[in-house]
């Protein structure tokens, strides 16, 4: 009996670093810190805090969630078509998200919150105040606990995770973030005066080449003002209920495929015309899926 209280209080000793850190959460941090600063500079997300979600969500990546799903914060099925696990939280045999990777959940945690209404308002605070935007993703509902809040500061400043906050690129610090908007769930932003595809591309963390092939453009197209520029690869069809569209004057069918974050090819095809033998005139109704 001895011997196992021993070798048990061994483990507990090997298991604990400086300052009260455990091991398993510096391993966690050491493994995914580049992905949230990453996603900091793409989304104007604190990485304080995505880690400290991350680990406190995910169990330092050891839950049944991050180990089957992927899936390090916690983030249930609403709106979502892709692969899905069922597992006890809240309720019993509640519906959450599978990814396939940590990355991708990473990604699609940022963009949950960039996305959201009823988070936009943590988008006013600093980068490196992550004490309001623990606060807020509390008061905005992220989690039930009442100390959620209180968790997320004490891990942050447990861990100085506070120093990733001012890890910017020399590229990101100088830009005026754009604000992330979604269509046919895909983030994209709009174009302001003096934008081009290479500042966006930089903003975002995107390669140029990437960011034009997205939105159907050509090599040295310059952005207009008012122009949607989707971040991520556009979908073969739209969302329901858009079903189809009545051509209104002036609309080209690029205009109809960034609208509803339809590939240009797609349209085309879908509506079974060519970018040669087609140009949409108003009172035409246009197929979406």
């Amino acid at each position: 009996m001895k011997k196992h209280v021993v070798l048990s209080l061994f483990l507990f000793a090997m298991a604990i670093t400086t300052q009260g850190q455990t091991n398993d959460y510096v391993e966690y941090i050491n493994q995914y810190k580049d992905i949230a600063i990453e996603q900091m500079n793409k989304y104007h997300i604190p990485a304080s805090i995505t880690l400290a979600q991350g680990l406190l969500e995910s169990g330092a990546g050891k839950s049944e969630l991050a180990q089957k799903a992927n899936n390090h914060f916690g983030i249930k099925c609403h709106s979502w078509d892709g692969k899905r696990i069922y597992h006890d939280d809240d309720k019993k045999g509640e519906c959450f998200r599978v990814y396939k990777s940590v990355r991708d959940s990473y990604e699609d945690h940022s963009i949950f919150l960039s996305t959201g209404s009823r988070y936009a308002f943590l988008f006013k605070y600093a980068q490196t105040d992550y004490e309001n935007w623990a606060r807020g993703l509390k008061r905005a509902g992220y989690a039930t606990s009442p100390t959620y809040a209180n968790k997320l500061i004490e891990i942050i400043e447990r861990y100085d995770l506070d120093r990733f906050d001012r890890a910017q690129s020399n590229k990101s610090k100088n830009l005026t973030p754009h604000t992330p908007y979604m269509a046919n769930d895909i983030v994209y932003i709009i174009a302001r005066q003096g934008d081009t595809m290479q500042s966006i591309a930089e903003e975002f963390g995107i390669p140029k080449r990437k960011l034009i092939c997205y939105n159907d453009l050509y090599r040295k197209y310059v952005p207009v003002k008012g122009d949607i520029i989707y971040l991520h690869r556009k979908h073969r069809k739209a969302q329901k209920p858009h079903v189809q569209h009545t051509v209104r004057d002036g609309e080209s069918m690029y205009m109809i495929s960034q609208k509803y974050g339809i590939r240009l090819n797609r349209l085309y095809k879908m509506n079974k015309a060519t970018y040669d033998t087609y140009s949409p005139m108003p009172g035409d109704v246009v197929r979406l899926r």
